[in-house]
C-alpha cells in the first residue's frame, strides 16, 4: 500500500507541467476552478480528519467507531462537492476516491488493481468487527488523505473550456441518477440522498456563472429544476428506503436533463466524448439515449430494412444447423421473448442439454460482453460461435455459407444488398443476423409509456416496486438504468459481471453451491470464479426459468434469493461473492411490488400463455 502511495504521487509529480489553464480561461472556468480548489481543500481535510479517527480505533470502543463512520460520511459529502470535477477530468489512479470496492481486472492480461478508496473503507469500518480491520482501514485512509492533499497539483497542465465543464455536469447527472441514488457507492451508510443533494448543490452553484451570462428561458428552467431535485431529496423525515425515486425523475432530474442538454445546444457548447451517450436524446429514458452503434461490431447498417428482413429470415433458417432441423428461433422463440422457456435447451441431437438456460435476446445489443460468461465482445461473435457449438447449432461455417450459397432466394437477397459480392459470405450472414437482433429493442413497456407522460400506464404496486427496485432492494446498483442490465453508467463503456451465489438443485430438491465456473473457465483468475454477466430484467416476468442455470422456477424465488443474501446469504461457501451478504429485509408485499414493477417492464408485445 505504501509503495501504491508513493507511485501514485510520482504520477501527480509526472502531470505538473505548467499553469496554463489559468491563461486565456473564460471566467466561467476561471471561477469553477477556483470553487474546486477551495471544495478540493475541505476534502483534503476531512479526509485527514478521517484518518485521525481511524487511527484512534479501539476494541469495543462504540463511541470511537461512531466517530470515524461521522468522518467517513463528512469526507463523503465533501467528495461529492468535487465528484463532476474529478469523475471527468482525472483517471484512476490519479481518482482513486470513489472506485467500487471490488478488484478491477485488466483482461486478457490477468492483471488487477486491489480494492481502494472510500467504498472500500466503508466496507471495512461498518463490518461487525471493525478494529479487525484496523491496519487496512489506516493503510486505505493514508492513501486517501495523502493523496488528497495533492490534488490542486493535478490542475496544472489541465485544459478545460466551458464544453468540457458543461458535459461533466451533464454525465454528472446521469452519475446521480442511476448509481449515487440507488446507493451504489455507499450502501451501508444509506447517505444516497444527501449525497446526491451535496452533489445537486455543488452543480447549482458551478453553473450560475454560466446560467448569468446565458440568460433565458433555459437558464431559469435549469434552476427550477435544481431547485425541485435538491428540495425533493432534502425533505424534513427522508429515508433512503422510502424515498420516492420516481417521482424524483419525472418531476425534476429528467426535465432537468432535457433543460439542460437544451441550454448546451442554444449555446453551441456540445462536446460528447463517451459515444455510448446520445446527447441528443431529451434525457436518460428515452428509448435513443444510448448508441448501440458505440457497441462492438453493431453498424448503421442495421436501418437499412431490408438487411433487417433478410436477418429474421435467417433467424428462423434451419439449414444453419448440422441436421437442418434447427434455427436460432428454436430456442430464441418471439413468443416466449426470445428465450424457450426451458431450464435448459436439448442439445441438437437431442442426447443432451445445453450448458445453461436460454437467455433472452431483448436488448442484447447493449452490451459490451456477449454470453452469460462474457466470452465474447459482440453479436457477430456470439453468432459464429453458436453456430459452430456441437450442443447447439453444429455446423461449420463453411457448410453453414456453402448452404445458403444453394439457396436460389438468399443468392438474389444477398446480391441485392451487396452488389459487388460474387457469392454470399460469411460476414454477410453475421451482419444480417445483428441487424435483425438490434432491432429487439422496442422501448415500449409501461414503464417506458409512464416515463414519456402517460401517467395511467403504472399501477401503484409498480410504482411502488420501482422505487424499490431502485432502493431499498438494492436491485438497481447492479441492474443499472435505463437498460435494467449491467451496462456500467454513466460512461456505459462496459458490461459488469457479477458472483452472486446462485446455487443448483441437486436430484433431492437440496440447494448447493453450483460447479459452473462462469467466467473462471475463459479468465482464470480466482475473482472471476462464478461470475456471470448482469443481464436486462427488461422482460424478465416472460423469461422464467431464470439464472444461468435455471434453477429459480418464478420471480418469487428470484426476489428471495437476492432478500435472503445471495448464495452466501443462504449459507452456501461464495468465497468471491459480490452481492452483499445481508439480507435486504423486504417484506412480502414489498417483493410483490417488485414483481409487479418487473412486469410493467414487459414490452407489449403479443405472446402466446407459457
Amino acid at each position: 500500500m505504501k509503495r501504491f502511495v508513493i507511485s501514485l504521487l510520482v504520477l501527480v509529480c509526472l502531470i505538473v507541467v505548467s499553469a496554463a489553464n489559468e491563461q486565456g480561461a473564460s471566467p466561467y472556468v476561471s471561477a469553477s476552478i477556483e470553487a474546486f480548489k477551495k471544495d478540493a481543500k475541505v476534502f483534503a481535510d476531512h479526509a485527514e480528519q478521517l484518518k485521525i479517527a481511524v487511527a484512534a480505533l479501539k476494541p469495543k470502543d462504540k463511541a470511537g467507531r461512531q466517530q470515524a463512520i461521522a468522518r467517513l460520511r463528512a469526507c463523503r459529502l465533501s467528495y461529492k462537492r468535487i465528484e463532476a470535477f474529478m469523475e471527468y477530468f482525472f483517471e484512476y489512479p490519479v481518482n482513486l476516491y470513489n472506485r467500487a470496492p471490488v478488484y478491477e481486472l485488466e483482461e486478457p492480461y490477468m492483471e488487477y488493481q486491489s480494492p481502494v478508496g472510500l467504498q472500500y473503507i466503508e466496507g471495512l469500518l461498518l463490518d461487525t468487527e471493525p478494529f479487525q480491520n484496523k491496519e487496512e482501514l489506516r493503510a486505505q485512509c493514508e492513501v486517501v488523505a495523502a493523496t488528497a492533499k495533492d490534488i490542486p497539483g493535478i490542475l496544472y497542465g489541465l485544459k478545460v473550456d466551458d464544453a468540457a465543464l458543461l458535459e461533466a455536469n451533464r454525465l454528472e447527472l446521469i452519475r446521480i441518477s442511476t448509481l449515487s441514488i440507488t446507493g451504489y457507492d455507499a450502501p451501508l451508510l444509506k447517505s444516497a440522498l444527501e449525497e446526491s443533494a451535496t452533489a445537486l448543490g455543488a452543480m447549482k452553484d458551478n453553473l450560475e456563472p454560466l446560467l448569468i451570462k446565458y440568460s433565458g428561458a433555459y437558464a431559469d428552467a435549469i434552476r427550477r429544476h435544481l431547485g425541485a431535485a435538491i428540495a425533493l431529496l432534502e425533505q424534513p423525515h427522508q429515508h433512503f428506503d422510502r424515498f420516492d425515486r420516481l417521482a424524483f425523475f419525472t418531476h425534476a432530474m429528467l426535465p432537468l436533463q432535457e433543460q439542460l442538454s437544451a441550454f448546451i445546444s442554444a449555446q453551441q457548447l456540445d462536446v460528447n466524448t463517451h459515444p455510448a451517450l446520445n446527447h441528443n436524446a431529451d434525457h436518460l429514458f428515452s428509448p435513443d439515449a444510448i448508441n448501440p452503434s458505440s457497441f462492438p461490431g453493431i453498424q448503421e447498417a442495421a436501418k437499412q430494412q431490408n438487411l433487417v428482413h433478410l436477418g429474421k429470415r435467417l433467424f428462423s433458417e434451419q439449414a444453419l444447423s448440422g441436421n437442418n432441423s434447427r434455427s436460432c428461433a428454436s430456442c430464441h422463440r418471439p413468443d416466449k421473448a426470445f428465450t424457450d422457456g426451458l431450464i435448459k435447451s436439448r442439445s441438437l441431437d437431442g442426447k443432451s442439454f445445453v450448458m445453461r438456460n436460454t437467455p433472452s435476446l431483448y436488448y442484447a445489443v447493449y452490451q459490451h460482453a456477449q454470453f452469460y460468461d462474457g466470452r465474447v465482445t459482440s453479436l457477430e461473435a456470439q453468432i459464429k460461435v453458436v453456430l459452430q457449438s456441437p450442443l447447439e447449432m453444429n455446423i461449420s461455417l463453411d457448410t453453414a455459407v456453402y448452404r445458403l450459397n444453394q439457396i436460389p432466394h438468399y443468392k438474389q437477397a444477398f446480391k441485392e444488398l451487396w452488389p459487388s459480392s460474387t457469392t454470399i459470405q460469411l460476414d454477410q450472414i453475421a451482419a444480417a443476423l445483428v441487424a435483425y437482433e438490434q432491432t429487439l429493442a422496442p422501448f415500449r413497456s409501461r414503464f417506458d409509456r409512464y416515463i414519456a407522460g402517460d401517467k395511467t400506464a403504472m399501477n401503484p404496486a409498480q410504482k411502488r416496486g420501482f422505487n424499490l427496485f431502485m432502493g431499498k432492494a438494492s436491485c438497481g446498483s447492479c441492474h443499472f438504468a435505463p437498460l435494467f442490465n449491467g451496462l456500467l453508467p454513466p460512461y456505459y463503456d462496459r458490461s459488469e459481471l457479477e458472483v452472486i451465489g446462485v446455487p443448483q438443485q441437486d436430484a433431492k430438491g437440496r440447494r448447493r453451491v453450483d460447479t459452473d465456473s462462469g467466467r473462471f473457465h475463459f479468465f482464470p483468475i480466482s475473482f472471476n470464479n462464478g461470475a456471470f454477466k448482469t443481464t436486462s430484467v427488461r422482460n424478465a416476468a416472460a423469461t422464467a426459468p431464470y439464472m444461468h442455470n435455471g434453477v429459480f422456477r418464478n420471480l418469487n424465488e428470484v426476489l428471495d434469493f437476492y432478500n435472503r443474501g445471495g448464495g452466501r446469504g443462504m449459507g452456501l461457501k461464495v468465497p468471491g461473492q459480490t452481492l452483499s451478504e445481508k439480507p435486504l429485509g423486504l417484506t412480502k408485499a414489498e417483493m410483490n411490488d417488485i414483481i409487479a414493477f418487473l412486469q410493467a417492464l414487459d414490452d407489449d408485445a403479443p405472446r402466446k400463455k407459457r
